[in-house]
């Protein structure tokens, strides 16, 4: 599947009738497991990546080289369209092209630019705050002119609903749309009526972050305009809890034999292992 195979099966999702929940992925295995278990879509997070890369807090200290290069290791390993949070785009309108242009490189399906003002400006005392809905509506048109692919699916993403209000959320989706973009993506919307302003506000796709416990239906959701909704990123922080257990157990004396791992199916599976003794057949002489 080539890369424009898997933008426009993304796109054949957002024109569809369902919400979509995504898988969180942080590396190739990731990727392979959560296709093996029937996901249709991933979603490479920001604050993951700063996880997974830098073990580092999502505070913007990665950089799009890295962010970018973790996004090809995954793009390469699985059939999976991704979507990938892109934060701010690394800087201004410029660097918002440039990011488009890595990402798009590195075989994303699609990606998010956000108008939060990062990294977090000195004297902010760690609250958010937002670009003007000017130079958001820039970043946008940036990211636009940066994709060579046309399939390639740009997002804009706003978390205005809890830091400026509703209305001024309103306001800059209907400003991205304008500007071009795929779909909205809004964080910090909790209940119907929110969600019901601001799907009615657009005609373009709609993608919300983690799903409250008041819109908590896809049913509803679907029927609301939302094709994707995002369910946080359990699946890395597992990953750590279970490392730690594991060295901790080790550490304090118990054995191999007493303690579970992943099954040897479950490690064939994130490892192609069965394609790679293919392989080595094939091209290496091993036995028939």
């Amino acid at each position: 599947m080539t890369h424009t195979d898997k933008r426009l099966k993304f796109r054949e999702y957002l024109n569809g009738s369902r919400c979509m929940i995504p898988a969180s992925v942080y590396d190739p295995m990731s990727a392979r497991l959560a296709e093996s278990v029937g996901y249709e879509i991933g979603m490479f997070a920001g604050s993951v990546a700063s996880l997974a890369v830098l073990g580092a807090p999502d505070l913007i200290v990665l950089t799009l080289t890295e962010l970018a290069e973790q996004a090809r290791r995954i793009t390469r390993a699985s059939r999976l369209p991704i979507l990938v949070d892109a934060d701010h785009g690394f800087g201004n309108a410029l660097n918002v092209k440039r990011t488009v242009e890595e990402l798009e490189n590195a075989g994303i399906a699609a990606l998010t630019i956000e108008d939060t003002d990062l990294p977090q400006p000195f004297g902010s005392d760690g609250k958010p705050s937002l670009i003007s809905i000017e130079e958001g509506t820039g970043k946008m048109q940036a990211a636009l002119a940066g994709r060579s692919d046309p399939s390639l699916v740009v997002v804009g993403r706003t978390s205005a609903v809890s830091i400026s209000g509703l209305q001024d959320a309103i306001t800059r989706c209907q400003a991205y749309e304008a500007a071009g973009v795929d779909a909205v993506f809004l964080t910090g919307i909790k209940t119907r009526e929110e969600l019901e302003a601001v799907c009615g506000s657009v005609k373009i796709p709609v993608m919300l972050g983690l799903i409250g416990k008041q819109i908590n239906d896809l049913d509803y959701l679907a029927k609301a305009g939302v094709r994707v909704g995002l369910q946080g990123h359990l699946p890395i922080m597992a990953s750590i809890q279970a490392a730690h257990d594991t060295y901790l157990a080790l550490r304090g004396g118990k054995s191999p034999e007493e303690l579970s791992g992943a099954s040897s199916e479950v490690t064939r599976v994130a490892t192609i292992d069965d394609a790679y003794k293919d392989w080595t057949r094939d091209f290496l002489g091993g036995a028939k």
